[in-house]
């Protein structure tokens, strides 16, 4: 792709990096900012400036946050010795749009997957584990993704936690195996939290 602008080139390398961006998308981009008052692309670059510069992770639960503790580990109306475990933000928000959960959260910040050099040191699992540990927690929900690597954290999970006297539970499997949280409807998500079962079951059927 030629460009008449060095500039414009620039702009659409870097919009082409955003995932799903190709360069005649990210062109379109570049030149939609072009048409809009110069106010409006300032407050674009501000806005990802800040989001870079001032984002917080919740000292508590590891999800994305304004403050040092995010809104729902902030509410003294959840629950906290309930914690369901999920692999990122996009599955907090998942959750919360059906409505039906009112414990905490633990954002792992990914899953293992070995081809991908990610293991357990890179994930938020030893919080877990020390929270557990503390003795507050009578509940863990695994809510993590029922592909190879969601399971396999799972597991991994499972067996760190084993040794504390508490309930390890598992979303029911309304979610098709291989789906991601964030794709399902938000009624089978909420009845996949609401009637979910014991870990341990699945391990017997495995």
């Amino acid at each position: 792709m030629e460009f008449s602008s060095r500039l414009i080139e620039n702009a659409v390398n870097e919009f082409s990096q955003l995932p799903g961006v190709g360069k005649k998308t990210a062109l379109r981009f570049v030149l939609h900012l072009l048409r809009k008052e110069e106010s409006a692309s300032e407050s674009f670059s501000d806005a990802v400036l800040r989001l870079r510069k001032d984002i917080c992770f919740c000292n508590n639960c590891h999800n994305i946050s304004d403050k040092e503790m995010c809104e729902i580990c902030a509410n003294p109306h959840r629950d906290a010795s309930t914690i369901c475990v999920v692999q990122d933000i996009r599955d907090v928000m998942a959750i919360e749009n059906t409505g039906l959960f009112r414990g905490q959260y633990h954002v792992l910040g990914g899953i293992i997957s070995p081809m991908d050099g990610v293991g357990p040191a890179n994930l938020n699992i030893e919080t877990l584990v020390n929270k557990v540990a503390s003795g507050s927690i009578r509940e863990i929900i695994m809510a993590l993704s029922s592909t190879m690597e969601g399971e396999t954290t799972n597991f991994y999970i499972y067996k760190k936690i084993a040794p504390y006297d508490i309930t390890v539970s598992t979303i029911a499997r309304g979610i098709p195996i291989g789906d991601e949280l964030e794709y399902a409807d938000e009624i089978t998500l909420g009845r996949s939290i609401q009637f979910r079962i014991p870990y341990s079951n699945q391990l017997v059927r495995s």
